[in-house]
């Protein structure tokens, strides 16, 4: 029987985060309880938890996230207790007009788990059976609670229509950005080039077997593209660290009737020069927004079922992106080092103290 309690991480205000239990949430009904087995840290959890808060307090943040079914609801017919899950975090509603067409992410009223409701830095996660999509057998559940950052990263390289033989150039070498990576790898890219300025970002991309790998203090970006492609510029860039310096960065590398992407999060004002936004203009480059992921209730070839199929198929290696795992326990400290940045990290996974899901690897 399911103990009355659970642990979790509990944002009570800003900064004011507690490892304690709290009750186990109950069940209703065409809803499932998840079992945690491995919860990754987004960037975007650090602001949410010391910094911006979330939208009402107390919060359980934590998004990104694949379990085991432990109880269903009733109603539930499409799962049963044991199945293996990952878990689509935004929780949409049916009367908006973008949800007719399936493009959920871009409807308003929506709820979110992590951020607007409990999420994952827990022993157990409530959520719809809409919402939730079988893991593959050979696919562990630490790789599978990568599902939703490499949904956002297939979403924008989608979002590029990136096209066999294109040249790539990324910038910022986060997990997202690695991800990015391995998808223009996988989709037929021809020359891809990394841009960071983190000396363990640049080794960890190399030891993914990009070949093209720069510190961004060492060359101009731009001059790099023009070298890699006859003095073109890319097909595509995307940036996906969210500050200013590679967003331009970005632009000046895109070649004529290229496309530039903004995927990473804004940490600040961009003030784009007059030249570069002539520039832009005159070589007629498209710039494309992306947010979240497509994500289909009626088993299309949507952005987490094509991620599933590759980390089973092998076209996408995200193990080597995880640098902590770290129990429950110990969570708060593990978001404290990633805000102070006080060591190297690329993906870090919480994952319950205790239970069998945290052995599965």
């Amino acid at each position: 029987m399911t103990k009355d309690l659970m642990d979790a991480i509990v944002l009570h205000g800003v900064s004011d985060l507690r490892f304690e239990q709290v009750p186990v949430p109950e069940v209703p009904a065409g809803k499932l309880r998840v079992r945690i087995g491995f919860c990754g840290v987004c960037g975007s959890d650090i602001p949410r938890c010391f910094s911006k808060g979330t939208y009402n307090f107390p919060t359980i943040c934590g998004h990104e996230f694949a379990g085991t079914v432990e109880a269903c609801g009733e109603g539930v017919s499409e799962f049963s207790v044991g199945d293996r899950v990952a878990v689509f975090p935004l929780i949409w509603n049916d009367d908006h007009p973008a949800c007719e067409v399936g493009k959920y992410a871009q409807s308003d009223g929506y709820d979110y788990l992590g951020s607007r409701s409990d999420g994952a830095f827990s022993e157990y996660v409530i959520a719809p059976q809409r919402n939730l999509i079988k893991v593959p057998d050979n696919v562990s559940l630490e790789e599978a609670a990568m599902t939703e950052p490499a949904a956002v990263a297939l979403h924008a390289v989608r979002r590029a229509q990136l096209r066999l033989g294109d040249s790539v150039a990324i910038f910022g070498l986060g997990p997202i950005g690695l991800m990015v990576a391995q998808w223009a790898r996988g989709m037929g890219a021809s020359q891809i080039a990394l841009f960071d300025i983190l000396p363990e970002k640049l080794e960890l991309a190399r030891r993914l077997g990009f070949e093209h790998v720069f510190d961004s203090r060492d060359e101009s970006p731009a001059l790099v593209a023009e070298r890699l492609t006859g003095g073109r510029g890319v097909h595509v860039a995307i940036e996906s660290a969210g500050v200013p310096p590679t967003m331009t960065a970005a632009m000046q590398a895109t070649r004529r009737s290229g496309r530039c992407v903004l995927l990473g999060n804004p940490a600040a004002d961009v003030t784009l020069p007059a030249a570069l936004i002539s520039q832009c203009m005159r070589r007629e480059i498209d710039i494309l927004g992306t947010w979240n992921s497509d994500f289909s209730v009626f088993g299309d070839d949507d952005d987490w079922r094509t991620v599933l199929d590759a980390m089973s198929s092998g076209v996408l290696n995200l193990k080597p992106l995880i640098t902590h795992r770290v129990p429950l326990s110990q969570g708060i400290a593990a978001l404290e080092m990633i805000r102070d940045q006080s060591e190297f990290y690329a993906k870090v996974l919480l994952h319950p103290s205790q239970g069998p899901d945290a052995a599965d690897k």
